[in-house]
């Protein structure tokens, strides 16, 4: 009878290990209790949904961070993970293209991880318990330069930025009045140059260069550009991209047409300098002297991403200006010059590393 007894007690416990074997078995090769699993030898108490069982996503963020920081998790885990998420975190870019209204589009870059140099860090463990995910920035496939001759009306309208194109003609008296708003309030404008006055006012013109300014090309005498020859036309954009080049050192690539006036021959002339041909996504009207509050009242109304704003340096916009680029920021805009609205790049975040 004993030997009979010790013979059932060995045949339970063969068959309890075989059913132990078999979970053990089934915990390596399911992925999320294998995860689990690895977590709890490492140490780590993760917090896991019933309903998510089985799921990688039943390791939260924070316990896998904890598991890497365990440094028991392969490389190849750690990149499974970060390719995970960098899948969340991709932006595709955005294309340029031709308007049937606004004409000529930026594109705007995308963003997504660098894995590689995200694994880097993870690998090296510079913060412990987290991952820093690093993004870069990804370009369109179609490009502003690709789209040919067009004139431009705005930015990119995903680009949260707006930009001030004010256009100097004739008199200085409230230009002082404007630097200084733009130095108070850390913002950079393009300063759209007529060439009779560049030629009587370089020195102003490199004061407004050495305050981190934008220079460009206005045409030489205010002419409208319809009504003159090509010949007269090219004269016109010549003189200033000569004044501007050996006066103030500037490489332009912007040209406004004065008045707004221009027709495809315009373009083409402005093209055939490198010059990309700008106006306007909102006119302040100030040469009518409309008072500041009217400005900044229709602006609120009208400003979004990729606005460009056209004033000029008038006694009304020299007083709306404060009130302009505090309602702008509100709004969540940032404000650049019109090199930097036009451009794909992004604008950048409060941090370009990413942490989870």
């Amino acid at each position: 009878m004993e030997s009979e007894a010790r013979s059932m007690l060995n045949k339970k416990w063969l068959v309890l290990g075989v059913f132990f074997a078999i979970v053990l078995l089934a915990l390596q090769v399911t992925p999320g209790i294998r995860t689990y699993m690895n977590a709890v030898k490492a140490g780590v108490k993760p917090i896991v949904s019933i309903n998510n069982w089985g799921n990688q996503e039943a390791i939260p963020v924070m316990a896998r961070a904890q598991l890497i920081e365990s440094e028991k998790v392969s490389r190849s885990n750690l990149l499974e993970i970060i390719e995970e998420e960098a899948s969340k975190r991709k932006v595709l870019p955005i294309n340029a293209k031709i308007d049937p209204v606004w004409k000529a589009v930026p594109g705007y870059n995308g963003l997504e991880v660098d894995i590689d140099e995200t694994l880097k860090l993870a690998e090296h463990h510079l913060t412990p318990g987290k991952i820093q995910y690093v993004m870069k920035e990804t370009s369109p496939s179609i490009q502003l330069e690709d789209l040919g001759p067009s004139p431009i009306y705005k930015g990119n309208p995903m680009k949260p930025m707006a930009s001030f194109m004010i256009n100097v003609a004739w008199g200085n008296e409230y230009l002082p009045i404007i630097l200084e708003t733009l130095r108070k309030e850390n913002v950079h404008a393009t300063f759209f140059l007529d060439g009779m006055w560049l030629k009587k006012n370089v020195d102003v013109a490199k004061k407004i260069q050495s305050e981190g300014h934008e220079l460009s090309n206005h045409a030489y005498s205010h002419k409208d550009m319809r009504m003159i020859s090509r010949s007269k036309a090219t004269e016109e954009i010549l003189r200033t991209e000569d004044l501007l080049k050996q006066q103030v050192g500037v490489n332009n690539t912007l040209f406004a047409p004065p008045s707004g006036y221009y027709n495809e021959e315009t373009i083409q002339v402005a093209s055939e300098f490198k010059l990309k041909t700008v106006l306007w996504t909102f006119d302040t009207i100030d040469w009518k002297n409309p008072g500041a509050d009217r400005i900044i009242q229709r602006l609120s109304k009208a400003i979004e991403p990729g606005t460009l704003i056209l004033m000029h340096p008038t006694i009304s916009s020299s007083e709306a200006l404060s009130g302009m680029i505090k309602m702008i920021k509100n709004k969540g805009l940032t404000l650049g010059t019109v090199t930097e609205l036009l451009s794909p790049n992004r604008v950048p975040e409060a941090n370009s590393v990413l942490w989870e």
